[in-house]
């Protein structure tokens, strides 16, 4: 029951970010858009190709991108400056390593 408990509790607090959370990561949103092979289909929901590659999430603990890796999705806290930029610098590898044009 204690387990039940805590997977719910979890699974609500996390959530896909809102309008207001958006604006806080707009220079993010900003830095993530300059890369013409990725669309936002969603205000902070971006795709390579039809894939998912990238949106954020909100909760008590913080901010955070899930950000598609290879074949997994992996979770990346963007709460302060530097954790963004960490996040930029990923997505550029993570590009460069699967479109070298970019």
């Amino acid at each position: 029951m204690i387990n039940d408990v805590f997977w719910v509790e979890t699974l609500f607090a996390m959530r896909h970010a809102g309008p207001e959370t958006l604006d806080i990561l707009e220079e993010l949103l900003v830095e993530i858009r300059a890369h013409s092979c990725l669309t936002e289909r969603k205000r902070g929901a971006f795709y390579k190709k039809s894939a998912g590659f990238l949106h954020f999430h909100e909760d008590p603990g913080g901010l955070f991108a899930d950000v598609k890796v290879g074949p997994d999705w992996e979770r990346f806290p963007v709460t302060t400056k530097p954790q963004r930029k960490a996040l930029v610098e990923l997505v550029k590898k993570i590009i460069l390593e699967s479109n070298p044009a970019e």
